[in-house]
C-alpha cells in the first residue's frame, strides 16, 4: 500500500473516531446508525479498511457532520482522539 492510501485512510478513521466520541456514540452504535457491520467500521477507523464513498456517507450522516468533514486533516476539531 502507497504511503499516501494509508494516510487518508488513518486520517479518515481517526476522524470518524473523534466525531463518534465526541457525540457519546460506541462502534457498536454508530455502525447500527449508519447501517453498517461493527467490525467494518472498527476496521474503517484503525485505517485497515479502503472503504467506498456510499459508506463514507452513510457514517457521516449517522454521526451528523458532512462527508468530507471525515476527509480533512483538523486536528483543532479533534483534539482527544482515544487511541
Amino acid at each position: 500500500m502507497l504511503d499516501m492510501e494509508r494516510d487518508v485512510q488513518m486520517m479518515l478513521g481517526m476522524n470518524i473516531r473523534c466525531y463518534r466520541q465526541r457525540i457519546g456514540l460506541s462502534q457498536e452504535a454508530l455502525a447500527d446508525k449508519a447501517g453498517i457491520h461493527r467490525n467494518y467500521l472498527g476496521g474503517v477507523e484503525r485505517g485497515k479498511r479502503n472503504i467506498c464513498l456510499l459508506n463514507i456517507a452513510k457514517i457521516a450522516t449517522a454521526l451528523g457532520v458532512e462527508p468530507c468533514q471525515l476527509l480533512m486533516h483538523d486536528r483543532a476539531n479533534c483534539k482527544y482522539i482515544i487511541e
